[in-house]
């Protein structure tokens, strides 16, 4: 580790700060339906969009009719997405000739960008036309991205109001989120990476010539449009197969650092939204210094463990610059590849800039878990936030239960109702990733796809559906997943992840919403101070080690033990 190492890490964050503070400031406005700057170019277009679809935008449902018409909305992205896929052969733009792609790769590629997970058991060069590309996976990372966002105002309306028996219009919600926030965003950015280097084109292929004088004909298309939302939207599916490791999606340590400041800007933004659509943006910044204490000590473990190297190739000397620096790019070194991958994991972006599998077992232990978590640091965009949320209720319980007094969170009496839902929403993601994991453990169909053995290969298993049920979409890349097992599971894994968790958090919206708002009385345990942040990083801290620490302990702890010994798989 080094001083210039923190400094980039540093100087990323504040930046990060620096803007999403004005941005949660104008995204509130945005959902509040108040003017803004951009109101009268996308205003004649966002009412056009209302009446296209029949959508009348005075009218807002309840949770239930909100939740039922965000889940048809996504059922039927699926089943758009599906046909594209299989159909990619006969569908335009396709100069390349590209097949339609198998069932279960199909399956398993529309509920990933569906489900804001971008999972991908494929390599996007060698496998999707630039329709698919465009028409389909992009087009799903606007679509995915508004969902969470439109969720997460709906949860914050149901704490802001009081007595009230509706939360907002899922459709408005989402075109907001699409032409307000993400496009104006995602446009911007793209023209800054193109200006950096990365491609945008309708060519699928140019032809170069190397230094030694070969000929090589290199990838190419509208790379940078995918790029800019798959950032932005916390969505992570690479153009190429390497992903964000890529020269032509991540050219220079200055786009590197650009696209983690892309990751986190809206996530973290919301937040700041939530703090002014609440009326106290205290809350904001509570829930925001949680989430820095578990994301900059996760970047420093990683930091840590890579810039240490692995005792074996220190011995033999092949280990020259002190650290380990297997599967990771010259042009970003240890920091940046440190920081990328546990702010990725962190959110639910699931982007690599580096290859998890070369990590040290630490330096892979650490996203793995970050993922485990539940993505709330900040999390995915809109996801996070009221997976946040969710935990700050079980916080605010526990605190109840200590001084004997009925929990209340923003003016809301947090009741049996609503611990039920937060409790059932929390085991989503154990049961998942370790039902799972446990039986593809065992199955040959399971094994068969495994690149390395013992412990390390248990990582890859863990750590595939952990990505999965977390809506990632990042790799060990030491698991050949493009199976009909794998690409099944995964699938599942990804909607459960996903829907199953939106549904007890759309009741707890609903049972909230009905309720009185009360003003902070004597006996109100403050959520806004150091004490409530202590005890909210206590709790996800604690509950992701009662449920995840058994299958860490077999994995990733145990290969670092044997790593030490002497013994590398």
């Amino acid at each position: 580790m080094t001083v210039l190492g923190w400094l980039q890490i540093a100087t990323i964050l504040a930046l990060v700060v620096a803007a999403a503070v004005p941005l949660g400031n104008y995204m509130a406005r945005v959902y509040a339906g108040e003017r803004t700057l951009l109101s009268t170019v996308l205003g004649p277009v966002e009412r056009g969009f209302y009446r296209l679809a029949g959508v009348d935008e005075t009218r807002e449902q309840g949770a239930l009719a909100y939740t039922l018409g965000m889940l048809a909305f996504n059922a039927a992205g699926v089943v758009l997405l599906y046909a594209i896929l299989r159909l990619q052969g006969f569908l335009p733009f396709n100069p390349l000739g590209f097949a339609g792609v198998s069932p279960d790769l199909a399956f398993n590629t529309a509920t990933s960008f569906v489900s804001n997970t971008n999972w991908q058991s494929y390599g996007g060069e060698t496998t999707m036309s630039l329709f698919s590309q465009m028409a389909g996976l992009t087009v799903q990372n606007f679509l995915s991205a508004a969902t969470g966002l439109a969720l997460a105002v709906a949860l914050v309306r149901a704490f802001a109001r009081s007595n009230a028996s509706t939360v907002g219009n899922f459709f408005v919600d989402m075109t907001r989120s699409t032409l307000y926030v993400l496009l104006p965003l995602a446009i911007v950015t793209a023209l800054v990476q193109v200006w950096m280097g990365v491609p945008q084109t309708l060519d699928a292929t140019t032809a170069a010539t190397t230094i030694e004088g070969a000929k090589q004909t290199l990838a190419m298309g509208p790379v940078a449009s995918q790029i800019a939302i798959k950032q932005l939207g916390t969505n992570g599916g690479g153009f190429f197969n390497v992903n964000a490791a890529h020269p032509f999606e991540n050219p220079s340590p200055i786009s590197n650092a650009l696209e983690i400041w892309q990751m986190l800007v809206v996530s973290a933004a919301l937040v700041f939204a939530f703090g002014r659509l609440i009326g106290d943006r205290r809350q904001a910044w509570a829930l925001i210094g949680a989430i820095a204490i578990i994301l900059v000590a996760g970047i420093g473990i990683v930091y840590w463990a890579e810039s240490a190297g692995t005792p074996s190739l220190l011995a033999a000397g092949l280990d020259p610059t002190g650290g380990n620096m297997e599967g990771k790019e010259v042009r970003f070194g240890l920091a940046a590849s440190s920081m990328f991958a546990a702010v990725t994991t962190g959110l639910s972006d699931g982007a690599v800039n580096a290859m998890h599998d070369s990590f040290t077992p630490i330096g892979g232990l650490v996203p793995m878990f970050l993922i485990q978590l539940g993505e709330i640091l900040p999390g995915g965009v809109g996801s996070g936030l009221y997976g946040l949320m969710v935990m700050a209720i079980i916080a605010v319980f526990v605190a109840g239960l200590m001084v004997g007094r009925t929990p209340e969170y923003l003016g809301k009496k947090i009741e049996v109702a609503e611990v039920k839902m937060a409790i059932l929403a929390v085991l989503i993601l154990p049961c998942t990733i370790l039902g799972f994991s446990a039986i593809s453990a065992v199955l040959p169909a399971g094994l068969a796809g495994l690149a390395n053995a013992g412990p390390h290969g248990l990582s890859e298993i863990i750590y595939a559906y952990s990505s999965a049920a977390g809506n990632n979409g990042s790799a060990f890349a030491g698991l050949s997943a493009n199976t009909p097992w794998w690409n099944t599971t995964l699938g599942l894994a990804m909607l459960l992840g996903r829907f199953a968790y939106i549904v007890p958090m759309m009741a707890i919206a609903g049972s909230l919403a009905a309720k009185t708002r009360l003003s902070a009385s004597s006996g109100t345990f403050p959520t806004h101070g150091l004490l409530f942040v202590g005890l909210l990083v206590g709790v996800i801290l604690i509950l992701g080690g009662l449920q995840f620490f058994p299958a860490l302990a077999l994995g990733p702890i145990a290969e670092q033990v044997q790593m030490l010994a002497g013994k590398t798989f």
